[in-house]
Formats: structure tokens, C-alpha cells, sequence
């Protein structure tokens, strides 16, 4: 059975979707998974993003923004200062950060070789302690290599799956979601993909069109029962930006901030106790970083640049929303997670207004 996503409730979104409304409407971006789920405490896993496919390994133009920093993203002070980033992007659980980095270098030298003598990927985490055994380290080499080999274009999974495999979000059983903006030709007929690992928000934040779903939907909150509880989101949320638009290194760490924006719509103020590290790429001017003493570029102005902001927000949204919607109830090593009730949340809207 086909899994519903945010759209299939009626909920209303900005912007025109693309395709498959997925980061994968981004031409060459593939995206692949290892789920594990295994007796009582193994639930956790690895997601990959080749940003132009697995067989292509040419570096990408990239910028990253930590909106809070209480987590990891390997890699991200050299996005930030050279503006690079080679190899393809890992996320999975805070304590499986180094397996997956040794997978990726260990996969990058096999396949592709290395432009220099070293590689720093990017492998980013959010913490899936209450339902997954963190200390159990049950991602292996392996789990990283079949996300690397899985990898595809098109419709891709999303809720318990991946390194979302063992999130909460806004209290809820949370995950992997994605979603995509696609500019009409007069604002440039870019494309604007995003990615979401969600493992953040106290229920009473959660927002969706405006409404204020978490103030409603009370029962099963395993921290805070559901009430503000004054006291900090110790949660965290990872976004990857993938777009076609030809944008500088400066400019993709602009798109990357707007992420937080995307967050923001769905309730979150963005704890101290959260990492909300978020990276944009572009698969344009794909020559840019391979050398050369002079490299042409393409360059959008800056002035060109507010539609991929809105996209980068209203992408952001609706991957958090499609997360939640495709999660499944879990029961794990410390909690069990109830997912959205989805007609709860249909039955809310209509009462707001939000939907006929």
C-alpha cells in the first residue's frame, strides 16, 4: 500500500512541487538506504545522498549554516571555508558518525580515487537514543555500503527509514521526510530538493498550516506529556539542500539559513540542547572546483535569489510534515512512539479553517 504524505491529508502548501516531489527532482541527486531493525534495540540506520549519482564523483559547490549547534556534521568547517564538497553526504545516529565516515573515505578510494591525499566527507547525525541502543553500534561497514549501492533517482522512502530510522519528532514517531520546489520559467525554472532527518520539537510547538496541532494532541508525549514544559528541545534536525540554480559557495550558505525558516513554520524555536546543521549544494558549474587557473562560471545576482528562498522554506516544511505523516508507530530499546494521527490532524484543520 502506498504511504500517505503531507498533501494526501489536505494540508495547504506554498509553491508548486516538482516532480516526485523529492530531492531527487534535482537532475543526478540519488538518495539511498539501511534500515535496521533488529530485536528489541537496534533501530537505527544510514542514508546516503549522491549529489550527481554514484558514479560521478565531481566535487559540488556547497554552503552550510549551523542554526544550533549541539551536534555534529563532519566536514562542514571546510564546506564553510572552501566552499567544496566532494564525496557523497552520510547521516545516521550520533554514535555511528564514525563508522560511516570510515565507510565513505574507505568507498571514495576503492571507486573513485582521490583528487589529494586526504577526504573529509560529510556525515551528519541526529540522536535516536530512546528508541534505539546507541551504544549497541550496530551500523557496520556494510549497512554503509548497501545505502551507498541502493541509491536511486525518483520516488524515494521516507518516515522509518534510513538514518531516520529511530527519530522522534514534535513528540511523535519522526524520521526521514522529503520535498521539492520547482520556480516557474520568469523566476528561472530552478529546482530546490530537501532532505530532512527529524529528531526534534516538543509536542506543544508542533504547528502545521497555522494551527496549532500540538496544543491538541496531547496523549502520548513521552518528555513533556504534552504541556510547554519551560524547559529546552534537547532534539535535533538535519536538512540537505540540493539545487540546480547556479549559486556560489556565499549564496548556498544564504539558502541554507532559510532552512531554520522552514523549521520555524512548524513550530520549533530551535532548543539549546538541538543540533540544526542544514547544507545547500548546487549541481551546477560542475567544473568549478577541478582546477585550472581560470574557471568560467555561471553566477544567478543576488538579487535573483528570494524564489530559492522561498522554495528552501516551503520544501523545508513539507519534508518535515511528509516525515511525520509516513511515520509508523515504534516500540524500541527505551520509549515506544506513537505516529501522527492523521485523522486527528485532518479533523483539526477543518475545524481552524485550513482545509474544506
Amino acid at each position: 500500500m502506498k504511504k500517505l504524505r503531507a498533501r494526501d491529508l489536505g494540508i495547504p502548501f506554498e509553491g508548486v512541487p516538482g516532480k516526485n516531489n523529492t530531492i531527487t527532482d534535482v537532475e543526478g541527486v540519488t538518495v539511498g538506504y539501511s534500515t535496521i531493525i533488529e530485536g528489541s534495540d537496534a533501530r537505527t540506520g544510514v542514508t546516503i545522498i549522491h549529489p550527481r549519482g554514484m558514479d560521478d564523483p565531481t566535487p559540488a559547490l556547497a554552503g552550510v549554516h549551523s542554526f544550533n549547534g549541539n551536534g555534529e556534521m563532519t566536514g562542514a568547517a571546510w564546506v564553510d571555508e572552501g566552499g567544496i564538497l566532494e564525496g557523497p553526504i552520510g547521516l545516521t545516529n550520533t554514535h555511528s558518525v564514525g563508522i560511516v565516515h570510515h565507510a565513505l573515505i574507505k568507498w571514495q578510494v576503492e571507486h573513485h580515487g582521490l583528487t589529494q591525499h586526504w577526504m573529509l566527507p560529510v556525515v551528519a547525525e541526529t540522536a535516536d537514543a530512546w528508541l534505539n541502543n546507541m551504544n549497541g553500534f550496530f551500523v557496520k561497514e556494510h549497512h554503509v555500503l548497501e545505502a551507498i549501492n541502493s541509491a536511486h533517482s525518483g520516488v524515494i522512502a521516507e518516515g522509518n527509514v534510513g538514518g531516520g530510522t529511530g527519530m522522534l519528532c514534535y513528540e511523535f514517531k519522526g524520521g526521514t521526510g522529503t520535498s521539492s520546489r520547482k520556480l516557474p520559467q520568469k523566476l528561472g525554472g530552478w529546482t530546490v530538493g530537501v532532505l530532512a532527518q527529524c529528531n526534534f520539537g516538543r509536542r506543544y510547538q508542533l504547528t502545521i498550516a497555522g494551527v496549532p496541532i500540538g496544543n491538541h494532541l496531547k496523549d502520548d508525549s513521552p518528555a513533556t506529556n504534552g504541556e510547554n514544559p519551560f524547559r529546552q528541545d534537547d532534539g535535533s534536525l538535519i536538512v540537505i539542500v540540493a539545487t540546480d540554480a547556479p549559486l556560489m559557495p556565499h549564496q548556498l550558505k544564504r539558502v541554507a539559513k532559510r532552512v531554520s525558516l522552514g523549521m520555524a513554520r512548524t513550530g520549533s524555536i530551535g532548543g539549546n540542547g538541538s543540533g540544526d546543521i542544514f547544507l545547500a549544494f548546487s549541481t551546477a558549474n560542475a567544473d568549478a572546483a577541478r582546477g585550472g587557473k581560470i574557471m568560467q562560471l555561471e553566477v544567478l545576482p543576488n538579487d535573483h535569489l528570494d524564489p530559492i528562498f522561498g522554495a528552501t522554506a516551503y520544501a523545508t516544511e513539507e519534508a518535515i510534515l511528509n516525515a511525520l505523516v509516513a511515520a509508523e508507530d515504534m516500540t524500541g530499546h527505551e520509549i515506544s512512539a506513537k505516529a501522527l494521527p492523521q485523522a486527528d490532524v485532518k479533523e483539526l484543520l477543518k475545524k481552524y479553517g485550513r482545509i474544506a
